[in-house]
């Protein structure tokens, strides 16, 4: 029942996450080309286009023809995401992985005792009761480790949402719950939010894009130096220096996976050393 009631959830959360997002893209897809006549028409009337067109004649007029007839062509906006087919069997392929992630996630998930049980069998049996101690503790590390990043990206799209909103940036809502999605991967999620948040900001206020662009930088230094110590600390029972040196070191080694497994495998590290080198050293004389 816990498993469904987990599995039900995500999918409530998805299904809304997806609400959210699809009307939201398809009306600002919508509103751009609508918009596009408006656009160009403002941008003939700029004081640019007068020296463009006094440097560069004529041609520059047929240049902007030309991009207004390929913005505004829904073919070519289509052949920009490489062709109706291509895009649905992107698609299509895409959902299928998520949909065998997904229920291999539930199997492993339903049948965690089996397995662990099964490797249980592989240590002879004087040692059993040490190992199946030390899995339940690594196995509850990397749980904590995933309540940990939830966590942070929960503060992460709450000051993110908040930002938007207080300087008047569209989409507050729609932003705070791409910056949780985004920020659940280490080490990179906050900066290739920072890039995308101010990037978005940027169309609607200059102003508001570069104070949302410094107020994050600034949140992104206490999260890294103040919140993921403290957090991870707490979560998976490791020093928050090891969390800094164990996230640097695998996502230097192993880009996006090693930043993704670095914590975990620090943890389990850590506690092979506390519970079986130790006391092998201890009991020496």
């Amino acid at each position: 029942w816990g498993i469904v009631i987990v599995f039900a959830g995500f999918a409530v959360v998805l299904a809304g996450v997806l609400l959210l997002i699809i009307p939201t893209v398809v009306t600002q897809i919508a509103g751009f080309v609508a918009n596009v006549p408006s656009l160009i028409r403002d941008f003939q009337a700029s004081d640019l286009y007068a020296w463009l067109q006094g440097n560069f004649g004529s041609n520059v007029g047929e240049i902007v023809s030309q991009v207004q007839g390929f913005l505004t062509n829904p073919a070519n906006l289509t052949a920009i995401g490489g062709g109706v087919l291509q895009v649905t069997v992107s698609v299509i392929s895409t959902i299928s992985g998520i949909i065998i992630v997904l229920v291999l996630t539930l199997y492993f998930i339903a049948s965690l005792d089996v397995i662990k049980q099964a490797f249980y069998r592989l240590v002879p049996a004087h040692g059993r009761e040490s190992v199946a101690d030390l899995t339940d503790q690594i196995t509850q590390s990397i749980g904590g480790y995933l309540m940990g990043m939830v966590i942070l990206a929960f503060f992460n799209s709450l000051f993110a949402g908040l930002l938007y909103l207080f300087l008047g940036l569209p989409f507050p809502l729609l932003m705070a719950v791409i910056a949780f999605c985004i920020t659940l991967i280490p080490l990179v999620g906050t900066v290739a939010f920072w890039v995308i948040g101010s990037s978005l900001a940027l169309f609607a206020s200059p102003v508001g894009a570069l104070v949302f662009a410094a107020l994050y930088l600034i949140y992104m230094q206490v999260e890294a130096y103040v919140l993921t110590p403290r957090i991870m600390n707490r979560a998976i029972s490791i020093p928050g220096s090891l969390v800094v040196i164990g996230a640097l070191v695998g996502g230097t080694l192993l880009g996006l996976l090693g930043a993704l497994v670095a914590i975990p495998v620090t943890a389990s590290i850590l506690l092979i050393i506390k519970k079986v080198i130790i006391p092998r050293q201890d009991a020496k004389v």
